[in-house]
């Protein structure tokens, strides 16, 4: 049993100092573990830049925030879809424009277990589209400020990463064949957390270990995830499932993603969420992430076929 760095109870946001002069990109805000890692980062005096889809809920959950923490907070929202390619380089460069530092980036936002293979604007599996192939870009544009701010890129993966095949399905990325709303999901999952160790692997190369890349995961927590996207199945399933004690808030599911962002001399060899039952719930710290996660040979292909479907180099 490894034993957790933050003691008995885990990584809490009591370690969090102030954050003023801090600035934190954040996918996915308008509900869920965004919405509460942005509130909990906003109360320690950080400025908060949320990137989401849509401009109306973005606007409402601005309104939520004064209301709660007072007028005083710093946070601008941003337009941008996670699964259109020139939604995702609009944006960036936006916040480029807009935002002179990010002390982190925090790719939050997905879509879940999508019933039938839905094919994006550009080409891609929806799951895999949105959650991979958007964040890619997304951080690959937004590398060349986290890198002058000496800032951190943080992936909310899943544990689904191991729910499905153990490795990237180079002949068949859409999916056109076999298709099920678990393994394309798992998939896209895999994929982000594969990157995140990849990006690791190349910073260290070309001796830029100023930028920090960690990957972690939220655990079962009770949010909107599975409603937004999930078949009618799926959303019952998932409902019910809330009730039970197998799941936690989404308030304590925003751990992993704050730890990341925010603490020291964080190991980013490790893989951080709860450490409970079947990681799903318990205190956050690190724990086992299974080999095929850290596939040398797979990790380098997929980055590679990455930027030729997406156009986008990174620069390092």
């Amino acid at each position: 049993m490894t034993i957790n760095q933050f003691g008995r109870n885990g990584w809490t946001p009591d370690r969090i100092g102030d954050l003023n002069g801090k600035t934190y990109v954040i996918t996915g805000t308008t509900s869920g573990t965004g919405f509460e890692a942005a509130k909990i980062l906003l109360s320690k005096g950080a400025k908060v830049v949320m990137l989401n889809r849509n401009p109306k809920k973005a606007e409402a959950t601005i309104k939520t925030l004064k209301e709660e923490l007072g007028n005083h907070i710093d946070v601008l929202a941003i337009k941008m879809d996670l699964a259109e390619q020139s939604s995702v380089k609009k944006a960036a460069k936006e916040v480029l424009e807009k935002v002179p530092q990010i002390d982190a980036l925090i790719c939050n936002a997905a879509i879940a277990q999508v019933p039938s293979q839905t094919i994006t604007v550009d080409g891609w599996e929806s799951q895999m589209g949105t959650n991979y192939f958007g964040n890619f870009t997304l951080q690959a544009l937004l590398f060349p400020r986290i890198e002058k701010s000496k800032g951190r890129i943080v992936t909310v993966g899943s544990m689904g990463y191991d729910m499905g095949l153990k490795t990237i399905k180079f002949d068949d990325l859409n999916w056109d064949k076999d298709y099920t709303p678990n393994n394309a999901y798992s998939q896209s999952k895999l994929a982000q957390i594969m990157t995140i160790y990849e990006l690791q692997d190349r910073l260290k190369a070309t001796g830029k270990s100023d930028v920090k890349a960690y990957a972690c995961h939220p655990g079962s927590s009770r949010t909107n995830l599975i409603n937004t996207s999930g078949s009618f199945m799926m959303k019952l399933i998932f409902n019910l499932m809330k009730l039970s004690p197998l799941t936690q808030t989404a308030e304590k599911g925003a751990y992993p993603q704050l730890m990341c962002a925010t603490e020291t001399d964080l190991d980013q060899n490790d893989f951080y969420g709860p450490t409970g039952r079947s990681n799903w719930i318990g205190p956050v710290g690190a724990h086992k992430l299974e080999p095929h996660a850290k596939d040398k040979v797979v990790a380098n292909r997929l980055w590679e076929i990455s930027e030729k479907e997406t156009g986008v180099t990174w620069n390092i």
